[in-house]
């Protein structure tokens, strides 16, 4: 046999070896594409109790692909799982198609994530930090009371802890107007201390309701001078524990004090008097 007869025997032996190991290689492929396809329209992937749930993952990761370690950062009010469970996230899953930017945005519609970022770290990292929100006050409206920011922002019912110890302010657009409300409040912490909640009236201005009874209706504009007004009233006088009804300071420079009508001897036609502030 020639040389020539032996190298192109040679070559149809291996031809036909890789023919069928190519066919072979096809129908695995094949096969495998079309049980994966099967597990796949069943839901077999999404049922954690089956045991093809954590292929994906798997193979993810092996590529750099999967989120084997998720960090989260700058949570207080929620929960990782509330995260977690936005993003429809679990550590050791796939995050094939994962969008930062999207997620970013999902997180940012949760009630109390002011800010947030998310940021894959190859091969197999996810950091989420988040910036919560900070509750000023409690507001009431509709029927119902919500937390808010000082932004206004309305951040769902209040928790137990936090709702004895935060102000109530009611009203159309309220929740507009209280920081800066609570801001001239902050200045005289002994009055705040006095005043149960602050009904916002006709989006203009505030009239304060004290833990006694007592009501003080503010201007619209030089509100700090006249709650400083109020106080050293107060301070001098103790007018707040003197059986009034009412404090008016909506006319500038001048306070209208009511009498409350326990108070207002018989045959006593009058019960308002009036005095520069």
């Amino acid at each position: 046999m020639s040389f020539k007869r032996t190298y192109r025997t040679t070559l149809a032996i291996f031809g036909a070896r890789r023919t069928r190991a190519v066919a072979r290689a096809m129908f695995a492929l094949g096969f495998a594409a079309t049980m994966l396809h099967g597990v796949s329209r069943s839901g077999a992937f999404e049922d954690e109790a089956s045991v093809w749930s954590k292929l994906p993952g798997r193979v993810a990761s092996l590529v750099g692909l999967a989120a084997d370690h998720i960090q989260i950062t700058g949570l207080n009010q929620h929960e990782p799982d509330e995260v977690l469970a936005a993003l429809s996230l679990k550590p050791g899953k796939s995050i094939v198609g994962f969008d930062a930017s999207v997620a970013r945005q999902t997180l940012q519609a949760l009630p109390w994530v002011k800010i947030a970022s998310v940021e894959r770290e190859y091969p197999n990292m996810l950091k989420i930090t988040v910036k919560e929100r900070v509750a000023i006050a409690l507001w009431q409206h509709d029927h119902q009371i919500e937390m808010i920011d000082d932004t206004g922002v309305a951040m769902g019912q209040p928790h137990f802890l936090l709702a004895n110890h935060l102000p109530l302010v009611t009203g159309e657009e309220a929740n507009l107007a209280a920081a800066d409300l609570l801001n001239d409040l902050s200045a005289i912490p002994g009055l705040s201390e006095k005043i149960s909640a602050a009904a916002r009236v006709g989006k203009r201005r505030w009239t304060l309701y004290f833990a006694n009874g007592v009501k003080v209706a503010l201007p619209e504009n030089g509100v700090r001078p006249a709650l400083q007004a109020v106080w050293n009233l107060d301070q001098q006088q103790a007018i707040l524990s003197k059986g009034i009804s009412m404090i008016d300071m909506r006319l500038p420079g001048q306070m209208t004090v009511q009498v409350s009508e326990a108070e207002i001897p018989p045959g006593k036609p009058g019960s308002e008097t009036g005095s520069k502030n």
